[in-house]
């Protein structure tokens, strides 16, 4: 199958079978009071979950989880720091106090009551990036079993000049994995370091120190952590404190920064400095649930097309006037459930596809894609035999748009069918604006890219959309307006959105997906793409 060519040179709103006033129902609905934030392991879920298995049995579908049932159980561990805490750093006679949630945000992913760490040294490790395809290590074989890794958020070349050579080797403002703060944590854990430490800047995080902390430290991990052994204490601290701890020790951060930016970089200790924390866990174990559907196919059962997005939100707390707030999520990620089951909707209205579709809403994304990571270290289908991986979260209320935008432009051939189904459409597509942000390693597709599935993310927080009624101004302001309410009380629904353009993007997904479930081609990566490699090892399953 291919696109067929646009019927107009301008975009003129249309979504084909997507509507937009059942997107708006379903996102009015998982955002009202009843639905309490959709936090996991809480009333919310047991509200959520039965009222999205109703709208799959009401499409028709057939049920996709585990036992010819509608879930996956994925056994979840929540974790949250509690007072009193003791965390301090030595240096000498020197003492650094540090308080909890102002200088310092901790967690743990062990089923711990208490972390206690006793003077353990401390080491700066730059960029904590060990990259062999890149030619990069900033470790040299320094050996951290049991001291305590501080790193820089970001890649090494975020900040580079052009004239240096590091500049465009992790390319550039253009976030790559090694960026993410959860690489960091991993490397942490891979390196045996006891605890991890990231410093804080709200441009080489992409955001402020209040959504570090949002939260309360409370982590959400699953159980058993899919066969790795975290690292014992994870957290951030605060640039300032961060300034200070160094200034303590007699170093200057912002000089380290610039060596981190060197290949030549070598870990620094904090010489004579030593970390101590004592500090209490509240521990809860949990049984959250995916939600799975599936049309099975009439051809090639075996092979799978997937598209998702994630049921959970942040759910209710206490503000600081004691009163009780919700954090519906009704653009994140209401919005994508919106889309799946609508492209259910259509696919269920259309002839039987060649290959199985999967329609999936995933639990725990907000606490680290949880829910979606569980699935492809338990599959429900061969990830081999996996042909794609199609995933909403965040779809613009403005109305349509001449444009739309791809999210880490250049992965794969999903990616270009898009464009094309955009095209379709009367639009044009361009790279996302603020790769610096890192999206595409920040949704339900990640899971399914690290293990070689290849994956198409729609987000449309990417940049300004060009939207028919107002131009890029317009598509500016709904981005500011909606960036100040991104995972706060405020993502709720709105009567007077323009639901149009959403329903755009959804239906240009749904054509990709189409595409690939009624074709026996096999999409794939980019020669460039860092899960190429992964993909094809299991290229003989395919033949």
């Amino acid at each position: 199958m291919t696109f067929l060519s646009p019927v107009a040179h301008a975009a003129t709103g249309d979504s084909g079978p997507i509507d937009p006033h059942r997107m708006s129902t379903i996102m009015e609905t998982l955002a009202s009071d009843g639905f309490h934030g959709r936090a996991p392991g809480t009333i919310g879920e047991t509200v959520t979950v039965p009222w999205l298995i109703e709208q799959f049995k009401a499409l028709g579908l057939e049920p996709g989880g585990e036992n010819g049932g509608w879930t996956q159980t994925v056994p979840m561990l929540r974790t949250q720091p509690l007072e009193p805490a003791r965390i301090i750093a030595t240096t000498g006679k020197q003492t650094l106090p540090f308080t909890l949630q102002k200088d310092i945000s901790l967690s743990t992913r062990l089923p711990q009551a208490r972390i206690r760490i006793d003077h353990a040294p401390m080491v700066f490790v730059g960029y904590g990036v060990h990259a062999p395809e890149r030619q990069w290590d900033d470790f040299k074989g320094v050996d951290l079993h049991g001291k305590v890794a501080i790193f820089l958020v970001n890649d090494p070349d975020f900040d580079a000049k052009p004239d240096e050579p590091v500049a465009g080797r992790f390319k550039g403002r253009a976030m790559t994995y090694y960026g993410r703060w959860t690489y960091k944590y991993e490397e942490a854990a891979r390196q045996g370091a006891i605890a991890a430490l990231i410093v804080h800047d709200t441009p080489s995080a992409s955001y402020p120190w209040s959504t570090v902390v949002a939260p309360g430290g409370q982590v959400y991990d699953v159980e058993g952590h899919g066969g790795e052994t975290p690292v014992p204490l994870q957290g951030w601290i605060e640039g300032n404190a961060a300034a200070r701890l160094f200034a303590q020790a007699g170093l200057d951060l912002a000089a380290l920064r610039t060596q981190a930016r060197s290949p030549d970089f070598r870990p620094v200790a904090l010489a004579h400095t030593q970390f101590s924390v004592d500090l209490p866990f509240k521990v809860d174990h949990l049984k959250s649930q995916n939600v799975l559907a599936k049309i099975t196919g009439a051809a090639y059962p075996d092979e799978t097309v997937m598209f998702g997005a994630h049921w959970d939100a942040f759910g209710e707390s206490r503000n600081a006037q004691g009163q009780t707030v919700i954090r519906r999520g009704a653009i994140d990620d209401g919005s994508g459930i919106a889309g799946v089951l609508e492209i259910a909707r259509a696919f269920k209205n259309g002839p039987r596809p060649q290959r199985t579709v999967r329609f999936a809403a995933w639990t725990g994304e907000e606490r680290g894609l949880l829910g979606s990571a569980w699935y492809v270290t338990h599959p429900l289908a061969p990830l081999e035999k996996t042909a794609a991986n199609l995933t909403m979260d965040v779809l613009q209320m403005a109305g349509p748009a001449r444009n739309a935008f791809v999210i880490g432009a250049g992965q794969d051939s999903l990616q270009d069918d898009f464009a094309a189904a955009a095209r379709t459409q009367g639009r044009t597509t361009q790279p996302e604006a603020m790769p610096e942000r890192g999206a595409f390693y920040r949704a339900d597709h990640l899971p399914f890219a690290r293990a070689g599935v290849p994956v198409l993310a729609v987000m449309d927080m990417a940049g300004k959309f060009d939207l028919l009624n107002g131009g890029t101004e317009a598509g500016g302001q709904w981005l500011t307006a909606y960036m100040a309410c991104y995972h706060q009380p405020c993502d709720a629904w709105h009567a007077d959105w323009d639901v149009r353009g959403a329903a755009q993007d959804v239906e240009a997904v749904r054509l990709v997906g189409h595409k690939a479930a009624f074709s026996r081609d096999w999409p794939s990566w980019k020669a460039g793409s860092e899960f190429a490699a992964i993909r094809a090892k299991s290229n003989a399953a395919r033949q």
